[in-house]
């Protein structure tokens, strides 16, 4: 499995395991994991079912594999590799659990595969029932040899066997390189095909909403003794606090965000020459014909497009690119001749 691909289980399998402010003693981190439950016989859901199509054989090569986590005194993760077994069974502590894969053919040269995830566990009603519990379950897919079909954008001849595959508790999406139909994840998260994990991101936040920023900062805010909560809460948590306090204000800037996917000709780093249009304010007049640097491309909530720029040969440029006021300026697309 690509680092790519796996980045992408974590920030499933770990998506809400811990939200801030990231203490075990409040009160929303005492009934957490929404997602992704396989609950004990006798609970409902008690299964998870995947159904997906490949392009191949029923005997084409394919490895299978399920994350969940158990909670015991802690929380730990429990990674299955099927391979090519059909049945598997698992007994662990207080857990019992079942995962059955089956395949049959739809047509010659498309091949639907069914992985069932069943608790097993007859339910022990003085327990929490989270301890006998499947968390966060999920199911990985790989073929290196017959490609997926995507069931979210599928060719017009496969929407017929797209629309007859049952998914019970989770969705199966496609991952890797774009365009790569060799692996797939099915999550109980609804995602898109090729979802990533932003650049931007460098630190397991548990709470996939891309506010990195914020919440690193009130991470920041916590007092003393907050903090020293944080650090007894488990490893993780106080990886997370140390990477918090780490973090040079440059980093902390580029936790901010960027645009992505905006269509304006420019991107970050090329020169160009300033044509501000007539009757701009007084910092037009002044710049009008000065070479500058792109140093992001923006959209505002009424789509349109402004570029951002540093002067190049401001003796403040590196303050500009660093998004600080007085250095960096606005500009239309057409107010900007790209340097050839």
């Amino acid at each position: 499995m690509s680092r790519s691909v796996d980045k992408i289980v974590n920030s499933v399998l770990y998506e809400g395991y811990m939200l801030y402010p990231y203490r075990r003693s409040s009160v929303k981190n005492q009934h957490r994991w929404n997602f992704g439950l396989v609950y004990p016989s006798g609970m409902e859901p008690s299964r998870m079912q995947t159904e997906c199509l490949l392009e191949g054989d029923v005997d084409s090569p394919l490895d299978i594999e399920v994350r969940f986590l158990q909670l015991e005194e802690d929380v730990t993760e429990r990674r299955v590799k099927m391979g090519g077994a059909l049945i598997w069974s698992f007994v662990n502590g207080l857990l019992q659990a079942e995962i059955r894969v089956d395949r049959d053919i739809v047509e010659p040269g498309l091949t639907r595969v069914r992985v069932e995830i069943v608790n097993r566990t007859v339910r022990d009603r003085d327990l929490d029932p989270l301890r006998q519990t499947l968390i966060s379950t999920h199911t990985i897919l790989t073929s290196t040899v017959a490609p997926f079909v995507s069931l979210l954008d599928p060719p017009d001849r496969f929407r017929n066997a797209v629309e007859n595959c049952r998914n019970i508790g989770t969705w199966p999406v496609l991952v890797g390189n774009q365009l790569d139909r060799h692996c797939m994840l099915s999550s109980p998260i609804i995602l898109y095909d090729y979802p990533r994990v932003a650049d931007e991101s460098p630190a397991d936040l548990y709470d996939s909403t891309e506010i990195d920023e914020i919440l690193t900062l009130r991470i920041l805010t916590l007092t003393d003794s907050e903090k020293e909560e944080m650090r007894r809460s488990g490893e993780r948590e106080r990886r997370l606090l140390e990477h918090a306090e780490s973090l040079t204000p440059e980093q902390l800037l580029k936790l901010h965000g960027t645009m992505r996917d905006i269509r304006t000709g420019l991107k970050p780093g090329d020169r160009v020459r300033l044509r501000p249009k007539p009757g701009g304010d007084v910092f037009d007049v002044a710049l009008a014909g000065r070479i500058a640097i792109v140093e992001s491309v923006q959209e505002d909530f009424d789509n349109r497009f402004h570029i951002a720029v540093v002067i190049e040969d401001d003796p403040g440029k590196d303050l500009g690119m660093l998004r600080q006021p007085g250095h960096r300026f606005f500009f239309s697309a057409d107010e900007l001749e790209v340097m050839t």
